[in-house]
């Protein structure tokens, strides 16, 4: 199997560090693989910075992350962030530097050796009038990125990318549309700091607020006089953001004094948002905001989105990077959803990786950059030296033998030319092998992707089978199943069919029939069979009261399954007018056999029926690759949605009650 392409990005935030590795295809496609989310154990005997890298060491040690390369967040408390305008004198780049730097170096209180910085030029507005030129500048102490780099150097990988979250925050909302057509916000509150981003259109601005979770715990803390671990637990547990107003409080006295203290810490948070609204309108001549996403670990207290909401009087919602991103088979879904609002600059750094971002921020340090291009350049250096080796050996060897034999130049001639000609051949071999390789790569790849439409079609078919039916045994092959053939010949033969069962060409089943497609013994069928796989093979069981003595819960839940997938060929005919729906529903078309059930308690009796339905087009056809994809498309917007909605109901009901007719 080809070897992926891997990246690990992590995101050390002020409680908590988030891994997250990723495979790639450079331009096209990002994979999760696996996550990491573990929180810091801080104490007074150990200082915090100490603590953040002994975790980094056990998140990189602990959780199998195989990637070389590393991309690093740093959070907004240790970064300085600022925008500055330059006057549109000069479009040279060189001269545009120099003014920037200018201005970094009057905004930093540090000497030029104890920090690390970079810039960007932001892309102009639609309103721009082209007077000014917009720049951000961003600024962090080398000694915190040094330490950071030297210990995962040791580690065995090597720092590819240092940025801040609010940058990879930001270039992982565009990603997802935050903003595209309207002026929104993401709050992102932290465990030490809160960070507000503007974004609208190109347009970016961004604020660190000094306002997060720890400021509510040690809030909790001095009021209820108990230690910050204490006091930490106490928020978790009876945490939320209090209503206020007329709302009945809580009965229990610590969970009312806790969400008071919640709404005071978040009533100043709300105050420091207003205030950002008011300096990013004012100097970045931006739009109101129309919408507030959340993001963060303290942005999960209960009520949060509800009184910012109130507050602001915008909607608002949390942030899900995850849009963008595909999720592995390794990964635990129903884990990821509860800390997926946590991974936005994770998923930011990621995309820096497969294409080119709005924002591209560099925080590595010198030493490092020259560390990483030598090692970029280390295989030339090696090539070049075995090259210059190789030339004077032969140049030595070619004199050597001139000095020898001034006749035998022919036969020196002859024989580098039959050298030439077996390393030509050697050269003719490689690219053989190369292309014998290139193409069992191609076959791999194919072979993924027939099976990622196996996956989804399976989900698919999953959703046609009712609730209270379950399904023990799938498969899909060329044709029916050996036992819906015994049972239908049988039924044949001895008459032993009701009308459904000769409609859909079926027949009797025996609850001791084995539940396996294998050929029968003594099995004399002469049928020529298509050999491509285009046939859906099911064992089932539902559950009937046994004073139902036609069975009609079975009927309706055969019933059921082929009027959803009846409903799934008439979504892919509404979705595109070249597809013909992936299933062939109709009555004639499916093999349903079904036994007269078996008492399991004295009111219930369990039945037991086959169904094979053939598909329209092959598994592994084209055509059936994009029936599935047009089922899976996004639906055609309409003028009027629920107008439309409303109509293809109707259209849908008068359909089933002329195919019950």
């Amino acid at each position: 199997m080809a070897q992926q392409n891997l990246i690990l990005c992590i995101d050390i935030g002020g409680d908590s560090i988030k891994a997250a590795e990723f495979s790639y295809v450079p331009g096209q496609s990002l994979d999760l693989e696996r996550f990491a989310y573990t929180e810091y154990e801080f104490s007074s005997d150990e200082p915090p910075e100490d603590i953040i890298l002994k975790t980094l060491t056990d998140v990189i040690k602990t959780n199998g992350f195989t990637a070389r390369d590393v991309y690093i967040s740093l959070s907004g408390k240790n970064a300085f962030v600022r925008f500055v305008k330059i006057p549109a004198m000069t479009k040279d780049e060189e001269k545009i530097q120099e003014i920037i730097s200018y201005e970094a170096k009057q905004a930093i209180p540090f000497s030029s050796d104890e920090i690390v910085w970079d810039s960007q030029l932001l892309q102009p507005t639609a309103d721009s009038d082209g007077s000014e030129i917009d720049a951000m500048i961003v600024i962090v102490k080398k000694q915190e990125v040094s330490r950071i780099s030297e210990l995962v150097e040791k580690l065995g990988k090597r720092i590819a990318l240092i940025e801040v979250a609010g940058t990879s925050c930001y270039n992982s909302a565009r990603a997802n549309n935050v903003g595209a057509t309207d002026c929104q916000m993401i709050l992102d509150i932290g465990g030490r700091c809160s960070t507000l981003i503007f974004i609208d259109g190109s347009r970016f601005f961004v604020r660190t607020i000094p306002i997060a979770g720890d400021a509510i715990t040690q809030q909790i803390a001095k009021e209820f006089n108990i230690s910050y671990a204490d006091a930490e637990e106490m928020k978790r547990k009876h945490g939320y953001v209090s209503l206020g107003g007329a709302y009945e409080e809580a009965e229990s006295e610590v969970a009312s004094a806790v969400s008071k203290i919640v709404r005071n810490v978040m009533t100043r948070l709300h105050g420091e948002i207003n205030r950002s609204i008011n300096v990013y309108r004012a100097t970045q001549k931006g739009r109101k905001p129309e919408k507030l996403f959340l993001a963060g670990g303290t942005s999960v207290l209960p009520y949060t989105p509800r009184f910012f909401s109130e507050k602001l009087r915008i909607p608002v919602e949390y942030l899900n990077p995850f849009q963008v991103v595909g999720i592995g088979p390794a990964v635990d879904q129903q884990v990821l959803s509860e800390v997926a609002h946590l991974y936005a600059e994770t998923i930011g750094l990621a995309l820096r990786r497969i294409g080119t971002s709005p924002v591209e921020i560099s925080l590595i340090p010198d030493y490092v950059r020259k560390q990483n291009e030598f090692r970029s350049k280390r295989p030339f250096f090696f090539a070049s030296a075995v090259v210059v080796l190789l030339y004077f050996g032969i140049s030595y060897w070619t004199l050597s033998q001139q000095a020898d034999n001034i006749a035998g130049k022919a036969d020196g001639f002859n024989t580098y030319v039959m050298q030439r000609e077996a390393i030509q051949k050697r050269v003719k071999d490689a690219n053989g092998k190369l292309s014998i390789a290139n193409g069992a790569f191609g076959d791999a790849v194919e072979l993924l992707k027939k099976r990622n439409n196996l996956i989804a079609f399976y989900s698919l078919f999953k959703s046609c089978i009712p609730d209270n039916v379950w399904l023990t045994e799938f498969s899909i092959s060329n044709a029916p199943s050996n036992q819906i053939k015994t049972a239908t010949a049988q039924a044949n033969a001895t008459g032993n069919m009701d009308d459904a069962q000769k409609n859909a060409g079926g027949g009797q089943l025996s609850m001791d029939m084995p539940d396996d497609g294998n050929p029968l013994p003594n099995s004399n069928s002469s049928e020529v069979e298509d050999a491509s796989p285009r046939w859906i093979n099911m064992v089932a069981y539902v559950i009937c009261e046994k004073a139902d003595t036609r069975l009609n819960d079975r009927s309706a839940a055969i019933n059921n399954i082929t009027s959803n997938m009846s409903r799934m060929n008439e979504l892919a005919k509404k979705k595109s007018k070249d597809n013909s729906g992936i299933f062939k529903a109709k009555d004639n078309e499916i093999k349903i056999v079904y036994d007269e059930g078996r008492d399991i308690c004295d009111n219930l009796t369990i039945c037991k029926f086959l169904l094979a339905v053939e598909l329209t087009n092959p598994v592994d056809s084209p055509e059936f690759e994009k029936e599935l994809s047009d089922i899976y498309a996004p639906a055609p917007v309409q003028k009027d949605t629920a107008k439309q909605a409303s109509d293809d109901e109707e259209e849908i009901e008068e359909e089933e009650e002329e195919e019950e007719e």
